[in-house]
């Protein structure tokens, strides 16, 4: 099936108990997923640096969501295979359980694992471990009718991604609320100085003089002050040019 179109700004980050009981659970049962984002890939015939391409997710996402096949390394065996061309993925740590919550405050239960693997280049046991990261969502859900059951190994909902673009993500994401801080702070500084300006320049008068009254004297110092002030802007030049003329003229204007 064709890829959705998205709106701008689209982003997919389901949680592990939404992945299962929704997507997972509706894609084992052939029932209707409202959102077709999550494309059927055969994981372990691709390598993972070419699993971007398949995403139905924008290409600059750092992460990929695939349902996957669960194909058996033996036939009557339950050990899956999951050797690529160039390299393999193997499990690393415990499997976990994913558990759904219930929505009155309920006990919990258990609805399916969740297995995480590493990719490997080359063969085992001489591999390369490499930063590409998988984590295998399998259904196992007790609450089941035993028809259904039957089938909750058909299907894997995996998530792929590579560890050093998860971390410069999120680096990306803490140097951007740094630089906020940083600007919110300049921003507080320079709204503080400018209050401490305004106060010095409006000062409350003091008590021992009365407002709007002052001395005749000082008014006309004042007024002889504001005539002269305009003069200061004026140069000489303006009044005597280079010439020796213009120097006599500027003496006899002086005298």
């Amino acid at each position: 099936m064709a890829p959705v179109g998205l709106p701008p700004g689209f982003r997919f980050h389901p949680t592990d108990e939404e992945l299962v009981n929704y997507y997972l659970k509706r894609k084992i049962h052939g029932l209707h997923i409202e959102l077709d984002i999550i494309p059927e890939v055969d994981l372990y015939k691709c390598e993972p640096w070419d699993l971007a391409e398949k995403s139905f997710l924008p290409s600059r996402d750092p992460e990929w969501y695939f349902f996957g096949p669960r194909d058996r390394k033996y036939p009557n065996g339950f050990r899956t295979n999951r050797a690529t061309r160039a390299g393999y993925w193997k499990s690393t740590g415990k499997d976990r359980r994913v558990m759904m919550h219930a929505a009155g405050g309920g006990a919990a239960r258990a609805i399916g694992m969740k297995k995480t693997l590493v990719y490997y280049r080359g063969r085992a046991p001489q591999g390369v471990r490499t930063d590409w990261v998988m984590h295998e969502y399998r259904l196992d859900d007790k609450a089941d009718s035993d028809d259904t059951i039957a089938i909750q190994d058909t299907y894997a909902l995996c998530r792929v991604f590579k560890k050093n673009a998860i971390c410069a993500e999120v680096e990306e994401l803490q140097e951007g609320q740094c630089s906020m801080a940083l600007l919110e702070g300049a921003c507080q500084q320079l709204l503080a100085g400018s209050h401490s300006t305004s106060q010095e320049y409006y000062q409350t008068p003091s008590p021992d003089v009365p407002a709007g009254s002052t001395s005749g004297t000082a008014d006309a110092d004042d007024d002889a002050d504001k005539d002269d002030s305009w003069m200061q802007f004026i140069s000489e030049d303006a009044w005597c040019s280079s010439t020796a003329e213009d120097s006599t003229s500027c003496v006899a204007l002086a005298g």
